[in-house]
């Protein structure tokens, strides 16, 4: 079963804070592609309202993602929270 992912921004965190910290999450982000653990993350159109989300191929993996995110650990991210997902294609 896959995992989503989705992030909150702090209080007060603003798109320069995210781009300070952003080349230690990228490291971070892609180790976790190239072992082909995370299908897709991004943020949504408005990430300061919306925050972002990730797919992962499991919730093993999104908790391992977690622990270790730079976003995470120096506070741009205030909430996350991981949900299993039941992938179903259609058509």
């Amino acid at each position: 079963m896959k995992a989503v992912l989705f992030y909150e921004i702090a209080p007060g965190k603003t798109r320069e804070d995210a781009m300070a910290i952003y080349p230690r999450h990228e490291a971070h982000l892609n180790a976790f592609i190239a072992r082909k653990e995370i299908l897709a993350i991004g943020p949504f159109a408005d990430p300061q309202k919306d925050g972002s989300m990730g797919i992962f191929k499991d919730r093993t993996c999104a908790e391992a993602f977690v622990q270790q995110d730079p976003f995470i650990l120096e506070g741009l991210v205030g909430k996350y929270t991981i949900r299993d997902w039941n992938e179903s294609l259609l058509g």
